[in-house]
This record gives structure tokens, C-alpha cells and sequence, in this order.
């Protein structure tokens, strides 16, 4: 949040366009680079005989091909800059493929070993930190290229801290040697978990794809500033993906099903009702929200609410993947294939149809969330359906008193908003804490199960309490 307001209020609409645009792009060539190996190295470790040597297999096969990807980019930087412009620190920010990349398989490396500490330090910590000092700092230093040598920076930071505590648990690679039919086997075994990711990433992306080349970047920039604010629910969701893999992939390996439907349903529940929080906090005050960026980013909050649901939304169907991608791989992938053509064709429609009602460009930006939204609710239905088809049992996390008590925050911070516009700050001091107390009151008194409350009163604190 602290470089998203940084960045929003000195560079501008325009100059977060254009970064958003190139850092969707070696984003994209960071997933390919990993191979599926953010979920496809637990199964791999599970199965190999040293897991040593297995991991740095897979650091190489991802040095290998991010160093392919980043030289086509680098060769080709009018991919990430489609406004024809490269030049300084443009071309060279193809590089930053690597790190990403790297820190990515590192961390499910330690994943496996249940080390979610070492996530939580790069990527929430490390990582989010760097990038808010570094912004501002390259503001007076470096303004042209100061957003692109931020991210750089701190993409940087997140890789030595995800690096030390792969060594300290796995060990320096002495006696490991580069083989190559290994490699190979891990890559051709990794190939459709690589598409299953890179389809699913698309899903969360491919909207800033479409918008940047019918838009300027100005449009960009106030539809990125609000992804970004809606991407918090789904880090929330990839927050439970370092443990729920190996969870999952241990169930299998008993052929407990009955397990592996409970851990779906009570996970994507938990995720959910945190998700629903950030939805209700950023969408009911949502032009304040955007507001506190500059009021030129307060247009995109109509956007911000569609992608703020679509991820409350799409927990189910990421839930669900994360069995799917080992129980019915290929079936899962042609899923997410299909779904995201229905999504691409819903948002040049529903940017059409806009344009052609005469509606302003920042209203038509709003369509591809809404496309969103729509597949995205879709995909989680379809993706249950087979995964209970699978299991034998039921997978669906949607309960009755979820949806209760999300009516109930919608409703208490609904009245909040009423004051007018100048009380606009009476919204975020006062109605932020008043919805989200409605519902958590409402989940806690209805919507927890036995076995929640159980896990609950397990919990350390809730120990030392009783105690």
C-alpha cells in the first residue's frame, strides 16, 4: 500500500500505465519460467530420493529457461512497451524475469518442508517493504525509470531472502551435478501444471493485456492501481497455497478423498470469509478508498469492486485446483483453457457495447472486470463440480450464513456512506471497523462448524487464555 500511494501520487496515471503493462509481461515470462514448478516440485520431492539434488534440478531448469525468456524479451522490448518508447533502463528490465522466477521455486521448496515462515518473510515483508523505500528514493535519484529499478530492487531483495533459507534447509548443491535426462523429466512432467498456472494467472492479467492496447495509459495505470488494491484477497489466497499443496499431496499419497473434500471445503471457507473482509472494506467505501491515491484514480472504483468480488468469487475453483491439478491435470487445464476465452470474448463485448452507449473510456475499463467476475464465479462452480464427481463428497466452501454475513457488513457499512462527500473520512475511520465487526459477528455466531471452532481453541493463544 505504501508504494501504490507513493506511486499514484508522484508519478502519476500515466507513468504507472506504462509499468504496469511491462510488468505484466515479464510477470507472464516469470510463470513460464518456472514450469509449473510452484506446485509440480512437491510432488517431485515427494517422490524422489534426495531432495536435495531434486530442488537445484529445479533451479536450473528455471535459470535455463528464464534465461531464454528474458533474452527474447530483451531483444524484443516492444512486447512490454507497445507504445514504442524503450529507452534507459527499459530494455533491461527484461532481466528481472530471473529472480522472479528463482524466488518463486525457492520458496515452494521450502513449502514442502512446511516452511511458510520464509514466504511470509520475502513476499510480505521483504519484498512489499523494499519496493516502498525504493520508490521513493528513486523518484529523486532515477524518476524515468524509478517505478521499473523499485520492483527490480525489491524482486532483488525477495530473492536473497528467499535463497538463505533454502540453503540453510536443503544445503549448499556440494556433489550435486547438472544431469541432463533429470531436467528433462522434470520439465516434460511439469508441462501441464505449467499451462494449469499460466492459465490461471492469465485469468487474474489477461484484462490488462486487453486494456493496454485500446487504451492510453492513463486508463491503465487507474485500472492497475485498483487491481492492485484487489489483488490483496488473492494474496490472502496464495498465502494457504505453501501449505495446502503438500497437505493435499499427502492425502493422496494415503487415498484419503474424504480428507482431501474437507481440507477444500474448510480452507476455501477460511479464505473466503478474509477475503470477503478486503472485498467489503475496499468496495462499500470504495471512492474513498481510491480517493486516498489522488482524486484522478477515483474512476476506477467501479472496477475495483467487480475485482474485489471476483476474487471472493474465484477461491472455490483455486481451492479446488489445487487437488484438481494432481487428481484430473489435463481435464483442469482445459477448463481454465476455456474459461479463459469466454472471459477474453466477455470483455471485448462488453467494451462494444460500452462504446457504443457512448459511456466514457474509464467507465468501458470497468468491462473486463466484470468479465472477471462472471468467469471467474463460473469457473468455480464447473471446477467443484468435478472435483466432488472425483472425491465422492462434497467440496462447495459456500455456506448459507457466509453470504448472511457479508449482507450484514454490506448493510452496516452502507450506512456510513450516507454523510456527504466532505465526511468522506468518517467512512474509513468510522465504517471500515463497523463492517467488518457486523461480520465477523455474524460468521462467528452462524457460520463456524464444530470442527472450526475446534481448530480455533487449538490454537496457542486460545490455550494460554483458557489457562
Amino acid at each position: 500500500m505504501p508504494f501504490l500511494f507513493i506511486a499514484a501520487r508522484l508519478y502519476g496515471p500515466d507513468a504507472v500505465g506504462r509499468y504496469a503493462i511491462a510488468v505484466v509481461v515479464v510477470e507472464a515470462a516469470a510463470l513460464v519460467a518456472t514450469l509449473g514448478l510452484k506446485r509440480g516440485l512437491a510432488l517431485a520431492l515427494a517422490e524422489s530420493d534426495d531432495e536435495t539434488r531434486t530442488t537445484w534440478d529445479a533451479l536450473l531448469l528455471t535459470t535455463i529457461i528464464g534465461a531464454i525468456v528474458a533474452g527474447f524479451l530483451c531483444a524484443m522490448p516492444r512486447i512490454m512497451y507497445p507504445d514504442g518508447v524503450v529507452d534507459g533502463f527499459d530494455r533491461w528490465f527484461a532481466w528481472v524475469v530471473l529472480p522472479i522466477a528463482l524466488s518463486d521455486v525457492a520458496l515452494a521448496a521450502l513449502a514442502y518442508r512446511l516452511n511458510v515462515k520464509a514466504s511470509v518473510t520475502a513476499r510480505a515483508i521483504v519484498e512489499p517493504w523494499t519496493i516502498s523505500a525504493a520508490v521513493l528514493l528513486y523518484y529523486f535519484v532515477a524518476r524515468d525509470d524509478g517505478l521499473t529499478l523499485a520492483y527490480t530492487t525489491a524482486i532483488g531483495a525477495a530473492l536473497i531472502a528467499s535463497l538463505i533459507p533454502l540453503i540453510r534447509s536443503y544445503g549448499a548443491p556440494r556433489g550435486w551435478r547438472p544431469h541432463p535426462g533429470r531436467v528433462a523429466t522434470l520439465a516434460r512432467r511439469n508441462a501441464p501444471l505449467a499451462g494449469a498456472e499460466t492459465i490461471e494467472w492469465g485469468t487474474r492479467n489477461v484484462d490488462r493485456f486487453i486494456l493496454a492496447y485500446l487504451f492510453e495509459p492513463r486508463i491503465v495505470g487507474i485500472y492497475y492501481m485498483a487491481q492492485q488494491i484487489s489483488s490483496v484477497p488473492q494474496k490472502l489466497k496464495s498465502s494457504f497455497d505453501p501449505i495446502l499443496g503438500p497437505v493435499i499431496t499427502h492425502s493422496l499419497a494415503r487415498d484419503d478423498r474424504a480428507a482431501i473434500a474437507q481440507q477444500v471445503r474448510q480452507v476455501g471457507f477460511w479464505i473466503m470469509s478474509a477475503q470477503a473482509i478486503v472485498a467489503l472494506m475496499g468496495s462499500i467505501p470504495g471512492e474513498a478508498v481510491m480517493g486516498l491515491l489522488g482524486p484522478q484514480f477515483v474512476a476506477g472504483t467501479a472496477a475495483l469492486a467487480f475485482l474485489l468480488w471476483g476474487e471472493v468469487m474465484a477461491t472455490q475453483g483455486a481451492v479446488s485446483e489445487a487437488a484438481l491439478v494432481y487428481m484430473a491435470r489435463h481435464l483442469n487445464l482445459v477448463i481454465s483453457f476455456v474459461m479463459l476465452l469466454v472471459q477474453i470474448a466477455l470483455s471485448f463485448v462488453l467494451i462494444a457495447v460500452m462504446a457504443r452507449l457512448g459511456w466514457p473510456a474509464t467507465w468501458q475499463a470497468a468491462g473486463p472486470a466484470v468479465a472477471l467476475l462472471l468467469s471467474l464465479t463460473a469457473t468455480s462452480l464447473i471446477k467443484a463440480g468435478v472435483l466432488r464427481r472425483l472425491l465422492k463428497a462434497p467440496v462447495l466452501a459456500w455456506r448459507g450464513s457466509f453470504f448472511a454475513a457479508v449482507g450484514a457488513g454490506a448493510a452496516v457499512g452502507t450506512i456510513f456512506t450516507l454523510p456527504p462527500h466532505q465526511f468522506e473520512w468518517v467512512e474509513l475511520v468510522f465504517g471500515e471497523p463497523a463492517l467488518v465487526g457486523a461480520f465477523l459477528f455474524v460468521v462467528w455466531r452462524w457460520a463456524f462448524k464444530p470442527e472450526d471452532r475446534a481448530l480455533f481453541e487449538k490454537l496457542p493463544g486460545a490455550q494460554a487464555a483458557a489457562a
